[in-house]
């Protein structure tokens, strides 16, 4: 065997740089493989000993590419590239697994009735698992997560599953012209609350809503029910307002410029099984 192959870096370095350089932080790139800030550090310390030069020039906040690093980086992505394409391309109907993480309202709602077509879209056996809020993080990268916020991922593979609209919805015996007297049902969450909405279209702060839950799920379960008016996602309603089963009431509409996300890394999905499975989740 040539001797010169056991001069090459660990591949767990040189992703390490590669990562880094790309994203412009050690911190930006620990959270996309999933490692500490630390960790990142040691990794290209690591991998700047084995080469004999500097890689960055590291500031009080900020890292910059030294020449020698700009010069290698090509280099890296392009090798990397040629690794991942080749490996999606030899190896990947050997382990078509994909792993969804989502909350119980996004499962339920939105996941659910899109999921055999983007297992046939991929070709691949999906295992979906719950997200509970401020309960858990997903610390591996090898999982596809679906989380809500403004898109500020470090994930190098992110799309929003839909534009948040809320409007207040309640069961068909309920409703009623003058519907801010009703009943109203809180979510807690990350959404826009009533206090919000009411703010927003200048409708009564009152009645304060007596019935509070933790899931959007939760919300409009207890709205179907007939116990009040909740506070709907236009997307993830969309089926119960189309079988009448919700009434939308009146026509005010908070957009919101958060939504949920659909996030991975590249060890989490390949390029191609991306496209299609976001073609499937993600509404157009």
């Amino acid at each position: 065997m040539d001797e010169s192959f056991y001069k090459l870096p660990p591949l767990e370095w040189v992703r390490a740089f590669e990562a880094a350089a790309r994203l412009g932080s050690f911190t930006a790139a620990a959270a996309e493989t999933g490692l500490t800030q630390p960790a990142i550090s040691q990794r290209i310390g690591q991998l700047e000993k084995h080469l004999g030069t500097q890689l960055f020039l590291r500031q009080a906040r900020t890292i910059s590419l030294t020449v020698d690093g700009e010069t290698w980086l090509p280099h890296v992505q392009a090798a990397l590239r040629t690794l991942s394409e080749s490996a999606e391309l030899l190896f990947a109907s050997r382990r078509l697994r994909l792993t969804i993480s989502a909350s119980q309202s996004v499962i339920s709602m939105w996941l659910a009735p899109r999921l055999a077509r983007a297992c046939a879209a991929t070709g691949a056996q999906i295992s979906v698992q719950s997200y509970i809020l401020g309960g858990q993080t997903a610390t591996t990268d090898t999982i596809i997560q679906i989380r809500y916020g403004s898109g500020d991922w470090p994930h190098h593979f992110q799309r929003p599953l839909y534009k948040e609209a809320l409007t207040p919805v309640c069961a068909p015996e309920l409703a009623t012209e003058d519907w801010t007297t009703l009943p109203r049902i809180a979510c807690t969450g990350p959404r826009p609350d009533w206090g919000q909405f009411s703010e927003r279209f200048g409708i009564p702060s009152t009645p304060i809503p007596r019935i509070r839950v933790d899931t959007l799920h939760g919300a409009i379960a207890a709205a179907k029910a007939g116990q009040g008016v909740a506070l709907g996602s236009l997307a993830l309603c969309a089926e119960e307002i189309n079988a009448g089963t919700l009434i939308r009431l009146g026509n005010d509409v908070y957009e919101h410029s958060e939504t949920y996300w659909l996030l991975a890394s590249r060890n989490a999905i390949g390029g191609r099984q991306w496209d299609a499975l976001s073609s499937e989740l993600v509404s157009p």
